[in-house]
């Protein structure tokens, strides 16, 4: 007997572009498995994150939430445990819940952070519990569950279930071969030895020269995507007992995030000499006194580091060949796991009744402009991300062009599963566009960030916020110095900024009152009013 409701996988991967899948024109790239879900199901094109950084957009998929609203604005400020999630929903309503991979809504270091609210000369601190707007409740072990110090320093640590929903959890820690977590423990039953095998102190040796690179000891068996992999097909057994009882399940990769280490054949797939770097990578931006440049040069003048820098990382030409082609090794793993993630629905029979989802949390630059990784510039390669919705009981139209992103899929899930969301969800529900490709929603969708460093010589925290539509992007900073505006029909490389252009000015104009009043109808509605006054 079927499930009344379906299934749902949802599968994210970590820093992974909407235009690196075979299925999205990769001229290189080999996705067949999740060529075959797009195929089965709908490829959104214009789909886009609500920040282009780990957290605050896990914690949006999760709520349906803009980060500024969820509570977890940047990378470092957790979700927080008293927020609804749409998992908490589904689980009240009797779906078995799991996360398995990276879960990151939480901070995964016990590193100190780079800014802090300063108190003015000569004025007296306000003392104890009063450092915040709202009473204090970060000062708690429970917000430390993904550290990875407490769990090196502690063989029992574990996070506390129900997690943010999830009543089962494997979890993975940090990127590429760096993972710790759950995972350490699995490699440690199977007689691996991370200290000896993972880093680049372990790493065989390569002529890779991008930072951050190294050809990992780990093996391809021992490997966190092949954890996540097993994992998730254990779970789909264990569902399996119980087909009349749905089940809902995030199955979450750390790659390609940087460090470049896919293992074993994954290394050298694909070589450096396929790649063909794009337009902006040998172009100057329009205004030469551009964004582009602040960010080229605002780390560097700070004793910037390319081994370990997680933002804006400028590459010369072999360089950003060489992280191209490592990073279609990664998503190729990837592509595999989910392989054997859909043939384990198919041999348990769950195929029937389960639902696909395919994402990312954000993108990575990918040598846009000359530069890898991500940080706020809000260009299309970080804001823009996969998503396909594969459902075997209702076909959808194959493509949808629709302007919409990661704080719709609570509502869509939700939606589909016949539940209706809490009070305070953003997002809306995408199932008309995936029945007739048509745009339903606002035609924008906006983006927001908060970075904790002092970039573009601007004082931290440097806050944007972003708009999208189908032909523009207009980005604001809280400065004046930097404002963006491109023509996307016309100008998809983003390399003319039309921001001080005269004859885009009436554009400029009619862009500026939409995200006004985008986010006036994205002002926060929970919780409802109690009476009258």
């Amino acid at each position: 007997m079927a499930a009344q409701r379906p299934n749902f996988i949802v599968i994210m991967t970590d820093q992974h572009r909407a235009d690196y899948m075979g299925c999205a024109g990769h001229p290189f790239l080999h996705t067949p498995a999740l060529d075959a879900l797009a195929a089965k199901g709908t490829r959104f094109t214009r789909f886009f994150v609500s920040s282009p950084v780990c957290m605050p957009n896990r914690a949006t998929f999760m709520t349906g939430r803009l980060p500024s609203v969820n509570g977890a604005r940047g990378n470092g400020l957790p979700l927080p445990l008293q927020a609804n999630t749409f998992v908490d929903l589904m689980r009240a309503k009797g779906y078995r819940t799991a996360l398995v991979g990276k879960s990151h809504l939480q901070t995964m270091t016990a590193n100190g952070p780079l800014w802090k609210h300063e108190i003015p000369d000569g004025l007296e601190a306000p003392g104890a519990g009063f450092e915040e707007a709202l009473k204090p409740w970060l000062a708690s072990e429970d917000y430390d569950q993904e550290n990875i110090a407490r769990w090196d320093s502690d063989p029992t640590a574990e996070v506390d279930l129900p997690f943010y929903g999830y009543e089962r959890v494997n979890l993975c820690i940090d990127h590429g071969d760096k993972v710790r977590g759950d995972y350490a423990r699995w490699v440690a039953k199977k007689g691996g030895d991370l200290a000896k095998l993972a880093g680049p102190q372990n790493a065989k040796p390569s002529d890779v020269s991008v930072p951050q690179a190294w050809r990992t000891s780990v093996p391809e068996e021992l490997y966190p995507t092949r954890y996540i992999q097993e994992h998730a097909c254990q779970a789909i057994d264990d569902y399996a007992a119980d087909k009349d009882t749905p089940f809902f399940m995030s199955v979450t990769f750390p790659d390609p995030h940087h460090p470049f280490t896919p293992p074993g054949k994954y290394w050298d797939m694909y070589k450096p000499e396929q790649v063909s770097l794009p337009k902006s990578f040998y172009a100057r931006m329009g205004n030469e006194d551009g964004v582009l440049q602040h960010a080229q040069r605002s780390d560097q003048d700070k004793g910037f580091n390319r081994d370990n820098t997680m933002v804006f990382l400028p590459v010369v030409e072999r360089e950003a060949k060489e992280a191209i082609a490592l990073s279609c090794g990664m998503i190729s793993m990837i592509d595999d796991a989910v392989a054997a993630i859909a043939a384990k629905l198919k041999q348990t029979g769950l195929d029937r009744d389960t639902i696909i989802v395919f994402t990312a949390d954000h993108g990575d630059f990918m040598a846009d402009h000359g530069l890898l990784l991500k940080g706020p510039l809000h260009l299309q390669s970080i804001v823009k991300v996969p998503f396909i919705w594969c459902d075997p009981q209702q076909r959808g139209v194959p493509v949808c062009d629709a302007v919409s992103g990661t704080i719709d899929i609570a509502s869509t899930i939700l939606a589909r599963a016949g539940l209706a969301g809490f009070n305070g969800m953003q997002g809306r529900s995408l199932l008309p566009e995936i029945a007739d490709g048509a745009d339903h929603g606002p035609g924008a969708h906006i983006v927001e960030e908060e970075s904790q460093r002092a970039l573009f010589g601007l004082p931290a925290p440097v806050r944007l916020r972003t708009m999208v539509t189908e032909d523009w992007r207009m980005t604001l900073y809280d400065s004046d110095q930097f404002a963006e505006l491109y023509d996307l029909k016309n100008d998809p490389d983003e390399l003319t900024n039309l921001w001080d252009d005269p004859a885009s000015l009436s554009v400029r104009a009619e862009l500026l009152a939409r995200m006004v009043r985008e986010n006036i109808r994205l002002s926060d509605l929970s919780p409802v009013p109690q009476r009258r006054a």
